[in-house]
């Protein structure tokens, strides 16, 4: 339990006071509160944690579909900390008491001190790794390969040293001048560093000048909030792999995303509105479905790839990863993206169900490998 209470003790220093909005007296009020949790009892702390990801995904939520703006983040978090800033750490010892205690670890559970996206994802790794300490069966891939997926240019140095094909790319962080490396050429697509679900992606992210290159970092900056990412554009198809398994993965179906129907000299990329708006999707025919005409060696080659990425990169659960295959035939890996969208609609059931995993089950195998990685036992039939 050692181990379990002071990584708590650093979660809190760190996750709910790093930027200094707590006083003093404050800060060791929030830090008393899971502590006391945790001498309680290993559950009562389970559940605090619990509750504290279902918070963390309902922000993280709000905040990707646009109803939660960084500036209505930062003004709701100052709400939420006045109550403590009215508090001591002597007061709150003073009024000793059940009810009390509920109502302070309540106020923490529900309590958000960031303004970035990339913050809250970062908590709530550290939130579910506390769980994996408390042995909580969890679905999907453990913090470890959520880590190594999220920056794209730490997978992709990763990928390369195995040799695996991966475009040319630099970073450009934050408050920082941006200059293309001499060796980087047009065209390039610009994305957030970070981000997923193609956040801050649109036609305007493949440019060709160093004027247009400065003016889309500038966007992913100011609207997204994260460093940036310009990597080699690679014209070719969009192909998808999903991965399903902890030790032994199953390896599903190449599938791809395709536009029926695009318009005049747009690049077939997965843009936001590609993935997330339905009228753009039935104006522009974006369908997806098993990758055609595939030669049986590339077939053969790609699996085997993303066989050596998910072992790399630790994804364990469900996964999916993402390449754009060039015309001259060569798979670039781009990202791999942890617990992916597994909606009946989307892409990763549609590749399950064309490998033989109709939807039910594959829910149940998404279940099943949380639950063994926790030291259950389980039977699927």
């Amino acid at each position: 339990e050692q181990e379990l209470y002071d990584r708590t003790t650093a979660y809190m220093r760190t996750f709910y006071n790093r930027a200094g909005i707590l006083s003093p007296s404050a800060a060791r009020l929030a830090l008393s509160v899971f502590q006391r949790r945790l001498a309680s009892s290993t559950y009562a702390m389970m559940r605090s944690f619990e509750r504290r990801v279902e918070r963390l995904d309902e922000v993280i939520d709000r905040v990707r579909e646009g109803r939660l703006t960084p500036k209505e983040l930062q003004s709701g978090q100052q709400r939420l900390f006045d109550p403590f800033e009215d508090s001591t750490a002597d007061e709150e010892a003073a009024s000793d008491g059940r009810e009390g205690h509920e109502r302070d670890e309540d106020r923490l559970v529900q309590l958000i001190r960031t303004t970035s996206l990339v913050e809250l994802e970062e908590e709530r790794r550290e939130v579910v790794s506390l769980l994996e300490l408390l042995r909580v069966p969890y679905t999907g891939c453990s913090p470890r390969g959520i880590m190594l997926c999220r920056g794209k240019d730490l997978s992709k140095k990763l990928l390369k040293y195995h040799r695996i094909p991966v475009p040319a790319f630099a970073v450009f962080p934050l408050g920082r001048k941006v200059k293309r490396p001499k060796g980087l050429a047009f065209p390039l697509i610009v994305k957030s560093l970070s981000e997923d679900a193609s956040l801050g992606i649109s036609q305007a992210s493949v440019v060709e000048t160093d004027e247009k290159l400065v003016e889309r970092v500038a966007f992913i900056h100011e609207r997204v909030r994260t460093p940036a990412i310009a990597e080699q554009f690679i014209p070719g198809r969009e192909i998808y792999v999903g991965v399903l398994g902890n030790e032994r993965r199953q390896v599903l179906p190449i599938w791809e995303l395709e536009f029926s129907n695009p318009a005049s000299r747009a690049h077939f990329i997965a843009t936001e509105q590609a993935k997330h708006n339905p009228d753009f999707q039935d104006r522009r025919g974006v369908i997806h479905g098993p990758a055609k005409d595939l030669p049986a060696a590339m077939v053969t080659r790609i699996r085997r790839m993303v066989s050596t990425i998910a072992e790399t990169l630790e994804l364990d659960g469900y996964a999916r990863v993402d390449f754009r295959l060039s015309e001259e035939g060569t798979a670039y890996f781009i990202e791999a993206n942890p617990n992916p969208e597994i909606a009946a609609s989307q892409e990763f059931a549609h590749a399950a169900n064309h490998d033989g995993l109709d939807y039910p089950a594959l829910l149940n195998r998404i279940l099943a490998l949380g639950l063994r990685r926790a030291g259950v036992e389980v039977d699927e039939t």
